[in-house]
């Protein structure tokens, strides 16, 4: 399933959420699927991060099928990226080559359960009032 939004302003710049997903994180493995409170570490970034109105989507980018499952599981979009990605970065980066209409990409941390939508709707405004910018 595909969380989509109205633009704020049509016409303007397409923006995505992805969210890079490890299994196998360096200092906690599996973190992301741990569930202290019924919901997982991701799911609750997800929710959080899906709360922003500018993007048009948000989807994760998991380097293993457990994470992908998980996912599928709370009804988010998901792309199975290269296990051997270097980087979140890396893994970021392979699912926007197929989004040829997107022209802001959001990298939210797995992470994140906090995450304010308002900072992601604001990063997303600045990048559209100044194109120029990385």
């Amino acid at each position: 399933m595909t969380t989509s939004k109205t633009p704020l302003r049509s016409g303007g710049p397409r923006s995505q959420i992805i969210i890079p997903a490890r299994l196998a994180s360096t200092r906690l493995p599996r973190k992301l699927l741990l569930r202290e409170t019924g919901k997982t570490v991701l799911q609750h970034t997800y929710e959080s991060a899906s709360r922003a109105r500018k993007p048009l989507g948000i989807c994760v980018a998991a380097d293993h099928e457990e994470i992908a499952h998980e996912v599928r599981r709370f009804g988010g979009q998901v792309f199975l990226t290269d296990p051997a990605a270097a980087s979140g970065t890396d893994r970021v980066a392979e699912v926007a080559r197929q989004m040829p209409d997107v022209d802001i990409v959001v990298n939210v941390q797995g992470d994140e359960p906090e995450i304010a939508a308002e900072a992601i709707d604001l990063a997303i405004q600045l990048l559209e009032d100044r194109p120029d910018a990385v």
